[in-house]
């Protein structure tokens, strides 16, 4: 597998997950320290760590030390990029639903009536 093949199939594998998408979009608007972050997302200190270590090792996120607290940015802004990318697919396929529920609707419509001409 080539280098780049691969360093995709890792960073996928790290935003594979839902509380560290979650932590990526905590961290849109700045640095937050674990304590801020966990009281976003309502979740513990050692499982938010364990996520932030995670993002960290893939380059996703970068720690800063300050006393006993540490803080995490967005190490590449590029990556809320691909994520509202991800949003945007999102939006599409929805409107791609919606657009298929109505023709069913409207295709039923249509068959119900012909039974009562």
């Amino acid at each position: 597998m080539s280098d780049l093949k691969n360093f995709k199939v890792e960073l996928f594998k790290a935003l594979s997950h839902f509380h560290r998408i979650c932590i990526i979009d905590a961290l849109r608007n700045g640095e937050k320290g674990v304590s801020h972050i966990c009281e976003i997302l309502d979740i513990e200190s050692s499982y938010a760590s364990q996520q932030l270590s995670i993002l960290k090792n893939k380059n996703i996120v970068d720690g800063r030390k300050e006393g006993s607290q540490v803080f995490y940015s967005i190490k590449d802004e590029t990556i809320l990029s691909l994520l509202d990318v991800a949003h945007s697919i999102f939006n599409n396929h929805i409107t791609d639903l919606k657009s298929t529920i109505k023709e069913v609707k409207k295709k039923s419509k249509k068959e119900g009536s012909n039974h009562y001409d």
